[in-house]
């Protein structure tokens, strides 16, 4: 599954999210994913539960399309600090 595909789908599935998704292991992995999510609605909400929501933004492409995805998930002011 192409990368932009994969950023639609979150974007789409999940709450004023901005995603940046680009293949783990280099150009020629489609099945290895890596995603950057940032999303208000992760706000106080444990770590398991932010890669749940992305998870069932993906619907069935996660057991389907994608192989792998390592997940970084992030609230606006946490990606902020984490940028300055």
């Amino acid at each position: 599954m192409e990368p932009a595909a994969v950023e639609a789908l979150i974007e789409s599935g999940l709450e004023d999210a901005e995603a940046t998704v680009r293949r783990a292991r280099g150009e020629h992995d489609d099945d290895h994913l890596a995603a950057t999510v940032v999303s208000p609605a992760f706000e106080d909400t444990p770590l398991v539960q932010q890669h749940q929501l992305v998870y069932d933004a993906l619907g069935e492409h996660m057991t389907t399309d994608i192989h792998a995805l390592e997940l970084s998930t992030f609230t606006p002011a946490e990606y902020a600090d984490r940028t300055e």
